[in-house]
């Protein structure tokens, strides 16, 4: 993968929300972004969503789980070879993430399941996978990783800027201005944490009050009422007094103390409470945002997005600058894997709380 090498790169997600499979096609060289490629998304049907979220859950067949997912993956890839009118060799590399089942940063642990070896042989592609272990085997959280790709895109905007994604978990990339005039990513400023749960409690809740996989468009929630008081005891959890680099398991909040609310004022809790932890992270940050761009499914929901304008001025999903919001973070995997193979670093200290800048990533040739 010389600089400059005219392939594709092609990266895979599958996130906390469980949604399904997002695969995407960029031209990179490790350090900028050239064209950006087709994408698509293959949703999970209801059936395989319930079984994923029983392994999610520790309930399921681990390896059977690995396996199944792993050639949805492949298929995945080549449905976007064939809606990009490309063959295999057109790809230099895949970058897959995998499905977390298990985060727990403070014991060092982290599982992303998903067979690389697999993958190759099925796809014929050489394969990037296990981002996150490498991380944390130097002192980091394991997340999130997407900030260096952040940085690439955000480069020449003007700064300080942040980029939120609002997956299952909620992450947010603070981009600023170093003294330093090369514009080199490195040379960025650049800070990130999971500022707590995204649309996985939403989701969760609406599946277990309506028998919908999510709150779609934020309608239960603007039906209803938040209970500040849950609220504020929520963000009185010890996470939120943790200084980031931080990241948070899917599993980590509960329903506990809900389970007296309507399924709209729940709802209604569950939103303004993601909402406030960003604002609570916020206070991290070394100066405020000037822009804030919104990416991932929780942009789509209008709850979630009028509580953060609430909170902030300048909000906008992240399709205002022509990214691609469903796919950004396939795309930061595709982006990775390049760096992957040049030796390049996926995380910072200021990112994950790793010691140094640290590379990553498991490689199968094909």
């Amino acid at each position: 993968m010389q600089k400059g090498e005219n392939r594709w790169s092609l990266g895979l997600m599958s996130g906390t929300s469980l949604d399904g499979i997002d695969a995407a096609l960029i031209k990179t060289d490790g350090e900028h972004v050239s064209e950006f490629g087709p994408s698509l998304t293959v949703p999970f049907d209801d059936v395989y969503r319930a079984t994923l979220r029983d392994v999610v859950h520790g309930r399921g067949d681990m390896l059977v789980a690995e396996h199944d997912i792993t050639l949805k993956h492949a298929e995945a890839v080549k449905a976007l070879l064939t809606k990009a009118d490309i063959t295999r060799k057109d790809v230099g590399v895949l970058g897959f993430h995998g499905q977390t089942v298990a985060h727990r940063p403070q014991e060092q642990l982290t599982w992303q399941i998903g067979n690389g070896a697999l993958l190759a042989e099925k796809t014929g592609i050489d394969v990037v996978c296990d981002f996150r272990r490498r991380d944390m085997a130097a002192g980091g959280e394991g997340a999130p990783l997407v900030p260096l790709f952040h940085g690439a895109l955000a480069r020449q905007m003007e700064l300080p800027v942040a980029v939120l994604n609002i997956g299952g978990i909620a992450n947010v990339t603070w981009v600023g201005r170093s003294e330093s005039t090369s514009h080199d990513l490195l040379d960025l400023d650049i800070m990130a944490f999971d500022t707590g749960p995204g649309n996985v409690m939403l989701n969760e809740w609406a599946l277990k009050t309506i028998g919908q996989d999510c709150d779609r468009d934020g309608k239960l929630a603007l039906a209803g009422k938040a209970d500040e008081a849950i609220i504020a005891k929520m963000l009185k959890d010890w996470y939120f007094t943790k200084t980031p680099p931080k990241s948070l398991d899917r599993n980590y909040f509960t329903f506990d103390d809900m389970q007296h609310l309507s399924k709209e004022d729940g709802a209604a809790t569950l939103t303004e409470f993601m909402a406030a932890a960003v604002e609570k992270g916020a206070a991290y940050f070394p100066a405020p945002a000037k822009q804030w761009f919104i990416s991932g499914g929780g942009r789509h929901n209008f709850a979630v997005m009028h509580a953060l304008k609430k909170r902030f001025t300048q909000v906008y999903p992240v399709e205002s600058l022509g990214w691609k919001g469903d796919v950004l973070e396939a795309q930061a995997f595709a982006f990775l894997a390049v760096r992957s193979l040049k030796g390049l670093a996926l995380s910072l200290p200021t990112t994950t709380g790793a010691i140094r800048a640290v590379t990553g990533g498991a490689f199968y040739r094909a």
